[in-house]
């Protein structure tokens, strides 16, 4: 039996108007990912990754092209159906973290669950963040903690909902090495451990090796693809 991909990219292209004129931005894109799979986006600074990202995520639409999210297509959603397919199948690592500055480390990984009417989120949310090394950190805010007990913190929130596909940008960007190489150790962990699928815009050559796939954006345009 032939199993669909998770993800399916087909010709897409997105472009943007600052002023009078047309700025391409992403341009005739096309790919699959399995489930499961750990995929590296990797390219210039400006290439058009983190704009990627985005659209795989349903956080804004494409000028051209779709892209299908287990076998529903984004463009035939509306807003709220969007919303709902990343909520119950998407989980989002921010480079900035992005974490709610007036809720503690465990309120903030619990957040997600609470915007989907769960209720009971508490326990897990503590095994995520005992997972990710932080147990003696649940009541901390975020600015309590450092950048890579925060990364910590976002990763175990979006792993929450018990994601089918995690999207992270750049998520050891700001992190010294040896931190960045416990990220990296906690993804793969993850990964192998929920079978989530991983795709990750990322400059780390350490964490590029480690994918399974390496897809290489320049100009935004999608120029090689590497098993």
């Amino acid at each position: 039996m032939t199993v669909s991909p998770i993800i399916k990219v087909a010709e897409l292209s997105h472009r943007v108007r600052p002023g009078d004129h047309s700025l391409t931005i992403l341009e005739g894109i096309s790919f699959e990912v399995k489930s499961g799979q750990s995929v590296a986006l990797v390219g210039a600074s400006g290439s058009g990754k983190s704009t990627l990202l985005g659209l795989l995520a349903g956080l804004d639409s494409a000028s051209d092209g779709d892209i299908a999210i287990k076998d529903r297509w984004l463009s035939e959603l509306n807003e709220e159906q969007r919303a709902q397919l990343r909520g119950e199948h998407i989980g989002f690592v921010f480079q900035s973290f992005l974490l709610l500055p007036t809720l503690t480390a465990l309120e903030n990984v619990m957040l997600p669950a609470e915007l989907q009417g769960q209720k009971q989120g508490a326990q897990r949310a503590r095994e995520l963040l005992e997972q990710v090394g932080l147990s003696a950190r649940m009541q901390h805010f975020p600015s309590q903690l450092s950048g890579g007990e925060q990364q910590r913190v976002a990763i175990a929130r979006a792993f929450m909902t018990q994601p089918d596909i995690l999207l992270a940008d750049e998520p050891t960007g700001n992190l010294d090495h040896h931190t960045g190489a416990q990220i990296i150790e906690l993804l793969f962990e993850l990964n192998r451990t929920h079978g989530t699928t991983l795709l990750m815009v990322t400059h780390d050559e350490a964490l590029a090796k480690r994918c399974e796939r390496r897809l290489v954006m320049t100009g935004g345009r999608l120029e090689e693809q590497h098993a």
